[in-house]
């Protein structure tokens, strides 16, 4: 399972919301780019928001997160305002690995299967639920459609993986979802990425402790924090 640090960029800086709330902001770094050079050589992948993107539904940050990849290298996987095939031809274009799509695909499903036919491998579907249903537009807004039911439409698709954050959860350290998580790993027929709420490396072990093979587990505010360093986040992932 891949251990994946998270970066959300506001305002050109490195910052985590507590349940996607714009106005619950902690900054934790003004030169995001000299975290991805420092954790380069602890893990293979970086996961990075643009969250004026995720919120103004077009990419804001692309040349910052340029500099992120010249910084970290290969394996950053990037999400926020990407909802046109250009954005994510514009972000490969800049090194990127892996792009997120999030609120197209209730919005344009059709968009989701051609990037994915464009980019087989390279595409992670992003869903973002509270009590189930999918949120979108930067969390915003509520919809009536339910996380798997998502997954099920979209996983006959050549996608990397899917990102599941558990919205109530994101921000806060309470451990993620693992019961729901683990069903749509399960269920849903593509590799599943755990995201939102991952606090302790006792969180870290229960998933590996399901023994569901989760394509990922992304940890933000924890690292940012320190409550535990990488090297006992891979060490506790590792069993």
């Amino acid at each position: 399972m891949d251990l994946i640090p998270a970066i959300d960029l506001l305002e050109g800086k490195a910052v985590r919301l507590l349940r996607g709330d714009y106005a619950a902001v902690t900054v934790y770094h003004d030169e995001p780019a000299e975290l991805a050079a420092e954790w380069r050589a602890s893990v293979a992948r970086l996961h990075v928001v643009d969250l004026e993107g995720s919120r103004d539904g077009k990419p804001v940050q692309l040349a910052l997160i340029t500099r992120l990849v010249k910084a970290f290298g290969s394996g950053v996987q990037v999400g926020g305002g990407v909802r046109s095939l250009e954005t994510l031809r514009a972000y490969f274009d800049a090194g990127v690995e892996r792009v997120v799509l999030g609120t197209v695909a209730i919005t344009q499903p059709d968009l989701v299967g051609a990037a994915a036919s464009e980019f087989p491998g390279r595409v992670i579907l992003a869903v973002d639920a509270r009590n189930g249903f999918v949120a979108t537009q930067g969390w915003k807004d509520q919809s009536e459609v339910r996380a798997l039911d998502i997954v099920r439409r979209h996983g006959a698709q050549a996608l990397a993986a899917v990102l599941y954050t558990d919205i109530e959860r994101d921000g806060t350290e309470v451990g993620p979802n693992i019961p729901e998580t683990a069903a749509l790993a399960r269920d849903g027929g593509v590799p599943v990425i755990v995201s939102g709420g991952v606090g302790t490396l006792a969180h870290l072990r229960a998933l590996v402790a399901t023994g569901v093979p989760f394509g990922g587990v992304i940890v933000g505010r924890a690292i940012h924090e320190k409550r535990f360093t990488l090297a006992e986040a891979l060490h506790a992932l590792a069993g």
